[in-house]
Order: structure tokens, then C-alpha cells, then sequence
């Protein structure tokens, strides 16, 4: 009861925007195959449970893949860029160039590369989650506190003793923090790439849905993508207050 209470408290928005759907559709007289009311999704979702579940998880499991490289690659950029200012000067406009191409204008071009696989649609992912991993990372790597860069200069510390003592763990809270940015957009990137090439997953669900004229179905991608990107964000937010609370 006093879970009820909470959660009615923190989404009561939502809950009146379901109560609203449903009134006005059953009022309007609405033909289900313009907007279906949402006891017709979620029976639908309930229905077919194994549908929903395997592609759920299986866009999961590529966006998850593709947010892990990213950040890897975005950290890497960064360290480079730290260590170096011909690296620097190199990777940031690199980096900026590449956020900046809209994902469905450079999607053909990965395709053409890697082929209408899963490969492209993990590049797809990778390019999305890499740009926040550069930049958080390379703000934390500048985030040491006022003086220390000196004072290990004093006693004497390489640059790259500096680097691991000193520029690495403060910037951990940094990292921690692009990686909760780049969650929810990596499960979008995913979907956004099984829609358009992918055989599997909420991406390529969601468009039969559409082409069969399957609304409910659509509806029902819709509400689970939008719950697996919550979820994501909500984890990486945990991981981030559990790693960051360390290395404060």
C-alpha cells in the first residue's frame, strides 16, 4: 500500500495520461487501427510475452555492447588528448564532427561499409556513445583539485605517474557520469538501427508492427522501449553513485 501511495505520488502525470487515453478513446469511438486504448496494449503485451521479451533483450544486449565500446573508445580519445596536444587538437574536432551527423544520413554510410548487418547497427551505437565518454572523460581528467598538478611536479612525478596518481581517479566521477548520459541514447541507437536494416530486435519488431498495420503491437514496442531505457538509465545512475561515492 504505502509502495502504491509513493509511486502515484512520483507518476501520477502518467497515470492521468493513461486514465485520459483510455476515456477519450472508448468516447470518441475511435477505430483501433488509428489508436487503440492502452488496456488493448498491455493485453497484447501479456499475450505475447516471448515476443517481447527475447527482442527486448536482444536490443538490450547490442546496446549494452555498443555503449561498453563506445566508452572505451571515447576514453581512449580522451586519454590521448590529455597526453598529448597534437592528439588533442586532432580528436576534438574528430569527435564534434561526428556527433554532429544525424544518425539516419550516416547509417547508409556504415552499411556500405560493414554491410545490412548487426555489425552496422553496433557502429550505429558505438558512434552515439562514444562522444559523451570523450568529453566527461576529458573533463575529468582536468577536474584534479587546484594545486596538485604542482605539487607532483615537485616531488618530482612523471607525466604519466601524474596521469595514474592523480588525473585518472579524479576523473572516475566524470566517466561514471557520460556513461549515464549515453544509456538511454545507446537503446534509441539500437532500435534506430534494427528499424531501418536490423532483423531482430524492438527496432525490426516495431517496423513489422507498422507495416502490418499491427498498432497495438507498435504501441506495445513503443512502451517497452521506453522501459528498457529507463532501466539503463537507472542502473548506470546507480553504478555512478556507487563508484563515484569512492573516489570522492
Amino acid at each position: 500500500m504505502k509502495f502504491a501511495k509513493v509511486a502515484l505520488k512520483r507518476y501520477w502525470g502518467i497515470a492521468a495520461l493513461l486514465v485520459f487515453w483510455q476515456v477519450g478513446v472508448t468516447w470518441s469511438g475511435l477505430n483501433s487501427i488509428v489508436l487503440p486504448p492502452p488496456t488493448a496494449v498491455v493485453a497484447d503485451i501479456v499475450s505475447n510475452p516471448t515476443i517481447y521479451v527475447e527482442n527486448s533483450v536482444y536490443t538490450l544486449e547490442l546496446a549494452l555492447v555498443g555503449l561498453l565500446l563506445g566508452t572505451v573508445f571515447g576514453t581512449a580519445m580522451a586519454v590521448g588528448a590529455w597526453s598529448s596536444r597534437v592528439l588533442r587538437g586532432m580528436f576534438l574536432p574528430l569527435a564534434l564532427f561526428l556527433s554532429s551527423i544525424p544518425v539516419v544520413a550516416i547509417i547508409p554510410v556504415i552499411a556500405r561499409l560493414l554491410g545490412y548487418n548487426i555489425l552496422t547497427v553496433g557502429a550505429v551505437v558505438v558512434i552515439i556513445s562514444f562522444f559523451p565518454a570523450f568529453i566527461f572523460t576529458s573533463t575529468g581528467l582536468k577536474a584534479a583539485p587546484a594545486g596538485s598538478g604542482d605539487l607532483f611536479k615537485v616531488l618530482g612525478a612523471g607525466r604519466w605517474s601524474r596521469f595514474a596518481a592523480l588525473a585518472l581517479p579524479s576523473s572516475v566521477p566524470s566517466w561514471m557520469t557520460g556513461l549515464r548520459i549515453a544509456a538511454p541514447p545507446a537503446v534509441l541507437a539500437a532500435m534506430l538501427g534494427e528499424y531501418l536494416i536490423g532483423k531482430d530486435g524492438l527496432g525490426y519488431l516495431f517496423r513489422s508492427a507498422a507495416a502490418d498495420f499491427n498498432v497495438e503491437r507498435a504501441l506495445g514496442v513503443s512502451v517497452l522501449a521506453t522501459i528498457v531505457s529507463v532501466l539503463s538509465f537507472g542502473a548506470a545512475r546507480a553504478a555512478e553513485e556507487i563508484v563515484s561515492e569512492r573516489f570522492r
